[in-house]
C-alpha cells in the first residue's frame, strides 16, 4: 500500500470555496474513478490557515498513475474545475509526496 500526502496552498479567502469542490464535486468523481481517500485536514494551530492536506491510498504506483490520469482527463471533472474558478484559482500550489509505511507504523 501507498500513502500520498498532498497539501493544496490556498489563494487568500478561498479554502471555503476549495472544501465546497472537494465536498460537492471532487469526492463524487473520485468515487467514479476508484480513487481511496483517507482523509482530509485543515490547521487548527499551527503556520497556515490556508492549506487543505488529504492523503489517498494506492495499490502501487501503477494504479495510482492509471486512476489518477483517467480522473484528470475526466470531461466532467474540467468542466467542473474551470466553474469553480471562474472567479480565480482556488489553489496557489500544490505540494505532494509519497509516504512508505515505518516497520511499526499502524497503518501499511
Amino acid at each position: 500500500m501507498i500513502h500520498e500526502l498532498r497539501i493544496y496552498h490556498c489563494m487568500p479567502g478561498r479554502l471555503p470555496d476549495l472544501n465546497k469542490r472537494f465536498e460537492t464535486i471532487t469526492l463524487k468523481l473520485w468515487e467514479k474513478h476508484g480513487i481511496r481517500q483517507v482523509g482530509f485536514w485543515t490547521v487548527l494551530v499551527g503556520d497556515s490557515n490556508v492549506d487543505l492536506y488529504y492523503i489517498l491510498e494506492w495499490q502501487s504506483m501503477a494504479e495510482r498513475e492509471r486512476l489518477w490520469g483517467a480522473f484528470m482527463v475526466d470531461p466532467e471533472w474540467i468542466e467542473k474545475r474551470a466553474e469553480t474558478e471562474r472567479n480565480g484559482a482556488l489553489v496557489a500550489r500544490i505540494t505532494n509526496m509519497f509516504l512508505a509505511p515505518t516497520s511499526y507504523s499502524k497503518i501499511q
